[in-house]
């Protein structure tokens, strides 16, 4: 039940996965906790009232919305770069990665005997 693993396929292959609810908007969301959470570090800081002055909070919120979505955009076109470079790579030198067959844990791991 071996199959032959083509490296050049691995690299273009999006396979089923499927994104999770959390996936596109994870980052953004994160970036937002934190800014309201820096509004409410620096009003600790100032020693305020936590939640005083929500236009802050609000306004810390959206920037930090704004942060994560274009980190993520960022991230995404840096991947997506570094995919196409490898596999350009890949088809320039098919040489260096020959196709190979997989194997199972059984056929690459020793057997294994306790000794007591």
């Amino acid at each position: 039940m071996s199959a032959v693993v083509d490296p050049l396929e691995l690299l273009s292959q999006k396979g089923n996965r499927q994104p999770t609810f959390l996936g596109p908007i994870w980052n953004p969301l994160a970036c937002g906790v934190a800014g309201v959470g820096a509004a409410i570090f620096i009003n600790w800081g100032f020693r305020r009232p936590v939640f005083s002055g929500i236009q802050k909070h609000i306004a810390f919120g959206l920037i930090g919305l704004g942060a994560g979505y274009y980190f993520d955009q960022k991230r995404s076109e840096y991947l997506a770069k570094r995919d196409a470079v490898l596999r350009h790579y890949i088809e320039l030198h098919p040489d260096d990665f020959p196709v190979k067959e997989r194997k199972t844990y059984g056929q690459v791991l020793e057997s294994w005997v306790p000794v007591r």
